[in-house]
């Protein structure tokens, strides 16, 4: 049987006397063969865990993430080409709205000028008629009047001739006033 002796145990820089580990073991450089193993099998086994199923994972979400950002900027431009279309079709149905408005104003104006022509034809008609009417009574209140007046005139002159003391006979008074009325 071989018994360890404390010099073997001295020999290890790391352990003390009592075989309790001084200071870190990390730091032994006795110790670095086994930590370096252990080291290189845990990355091993993060690198095959990280590639084997993480990494696919964030792939496949930032794949997926890539085809949402896509399909919004492709959802987006055609609602933008949408929204053109929309306005063009607006702007154009404003335009039509207007030269229909402009079509119907104009229609009513003629309608109204058509009208309103028809109604002065037809006062300028009903004024003529009234003026020729009143043409027509004016020239015999004249005719009325003339009669009158040489009705009186000749009234007049018999009076005036039986005043300055005269007897007048009528035939020769009516004579006179026509003779003097005629020109």
């Amino acid at each position: 049987m071989a018994t360890e002796t404390p010099g073997a145990a001295a020999a290890s820089s790391c352990v003390g006397p009592d075989g309790s580990a001084i200071g870190m073991p990390q730091l032994c450089f006795d110790w670095w063969p086994n930590q370096i193993f252990w080291l290189i099998l845990a990355l091993l086994a993060i690198f095959f865990v990280l590639s084997r199923i993480a990494l696919p994972r964030i792939a496949s979400v930032l794949a997926e993430r890539q085809g949402t950002i896509t399909n919004d900027i492709a959802a987006a431009e055609d609602l933008k080409r949408k929204a053109a279309d929309a306005e063009k079709a607006y702007e154009k149905a404003l335009a039509d709205a207007r030269t229909e408005a402009q079509k119907i104003a104009q229609q009513t104006r003629d309608e109204i000028k058509t009208e309103l022509d028809a109604a002065m034809a037809k006062a300028d008609s009903e004024i003529a008629e009234k003026t020729k009417g009143s043409e027509q009574r004016i020239s015999e209140i004249r005719a009325s009047a003339m009669e009158n007046v040489e009705i009186v005139a000749k009234d007049t002159a018999e009076a005036i001739v039986q005043a300055l003391g005269t007897t007048a006979d009528s035939s020769q008074v009516n004579a006179a006033v026509d003779n003097q009325l005629k020109g």
